[in-house]
C-alpha cells in the first residue's frame, strides 16, 4: 500500500518564494511509491481545517511546509493522534526543525521524509494554546509583537527590531509557582522552553529535552547594553545557562502571575493573554518524523 502524505504549504513563511515548491515534491515522491497530496494555504488559519479532512481520509503524514507558525497550526491539530507531522523548513528561524536536525536544503528535507521514522514528543500548552518549542513572556515576547508589525521579515529585521526596543524596556516583576514553591522574580524575560532554542540556532534553553516530560525554564534579569553582545554571544555558543544573569530550573508545570494582561509568545508568534499564566507539558503527545 503506498504512503499517503499530506503537503501544506504557506506561501507567506519566512523570506523565500514557494512557487518551485510543489515541482520538488513531485520529483522526489513519485506517483508508484506514494499517494501525494499538496495543497497552499489561502488564509490564516486554513491549515487545520485542511489537516482534520484529510486525517479523516487516511493521511497520517501531515508535512508543515513553512516555520514555526505554521508548523504550530497544524501540529495543533494533530496532537494526541495517530498522524505524524513531518516539516520541511521554510521560516524565519525553524526552532523546532533545527532542534530536531530536519535539513533545511528542501531537497535535503524532502529526502529526510522519506527515511525518517514516528517519534513522539512532548509539547506544551500556555493557557491552554499549544506550543512545541518556546512560549514566554517579557522582553522576547515584546519583540515579537513588535516585529509582527513590521512589513519586512527575516533574521535581519528581528535584530533591528531588538536593538531599537532594548534601551527604552522594562523589566517586570512576576510570581512563579511551581510544586508549591513560589518565587518573585523582577525579570528582563522568562521563558519556559519544550525545545531548546527559538530559531536561528539562538539556544535560550541548552539543556531542554523535547521528549522528556519537562519544560526548562530559563530567567534572565536586566543587564546593560555593555553586556548585551555577551548574551547574544552565549546564545549561539549554547551556554546562556552559565551566565550570571540567568537563572533556569524544570518543572512539569508552572504558574507565572504578573501585574497586567499583556503580550506572551508561543512559537515565535506574539498573543496577548492575562495576568495569570498556566503553563504545563504533554508528555510524549505529539508525533513527528524524525530520525
Amino acid at each position: 500500500m503506498r504512503d499517503k502524505i499530506l503537503f501544506i504549504i504557506n506561501p507567506i513563511s519566512g523570506n523565500r518564494s514557494k512557487a518551485n515548491i510543489p515541482d520538488l515534491i513531485g520529483k522526489a515522491f513519485n506517483h508508484y511509491d506514494y499517494c501525494i497530496k499538496i495543497i497552499t494555504t489561502q488564509f490564516a488559519g486554513e491549515a487545520p481545517q485542511i489537516v482534520r479532512k484529510y486525517i479523516s481520509e487516511g493521511f497520517y503524514k501531515i508535512i508543515a511546509v513553512g516555520g514555526d507558525g505554521t508548523i504550530n497550526e497544524i501540529a495543533s491539530e494533530l496532537t494526541d493522534t495517530d498522524a505524524a507531522l513531518g516539516i520541511i523548513p521554510l521560516g524565519s528561524g525553524n526552532g523546532l526543525a533545527r532542534h530536531l536536525k530536519i535539513p533545511l536544503n528542501i531537497k535535503k528535507a524532502l529526502d529526510f521524509i522519506k527515511i525518517a521514522q514516528v517519534k513522539p514528543i512532548d509539547y506544551g500548552k500556555i493557557n491552554n494554546r499549544k506550543f512545541f518549542c518556546t512560549t514566554g513572556v517579557g522582553f522576547d515576547a515584546h519583540i515579537g509583537h513588535v516585529f509582527s508589525k513590521l512589513e519586512g521579515r527575516g533574521f535581519i529585521n528581528y535584530i533591528k527590531a531588538t536593538l531599537s526596543e532594548f534601551r527604552q524596556y522594562k523589566p517586570q516583576t512576576y510570581e512563579l509557582i511551581c510544586v508549591g514553591k513560589t518565587i518573585t522574580r523582577n525579570a528582563f524575560l522568562i521563558t519556559i522552553a519544550n525545545a531548546s532554542q527559538y530559531g536561528n540556532n539562538a539556544y535560550i534553553a541548552p539543556k531542554a529535552n523535547i521528549s522528556d516530560g519537562k519544560l526548562e525554564v530559563s530567567i534572565l534579569k536586566k543587564f546593560s547594553i555593555l553586556k548585551a553582545p555577551e548574551i547574544g554571544l552565549r546564545l549561539f555558543l549554547k551556554n546562556i545557562d552559565k551566565s550570571s544573569y540567568v537563572e533556569t530550573f524544570q518543572c512539569q508545570n508552572i504558574t507565572v502571575k504578573r501585574k497586567n494582561p499583556d503580550v506572551i509568545h508561543f512559537d515565535g508568534e506574539p498573543a496577548e493573554m492575562g495576568e495569570m499564566l498556566n503553563i504545563e507539558i504533554v508528555h510524549k503527545g505529539l508525533k513527528v518524523l524524525t530520525c
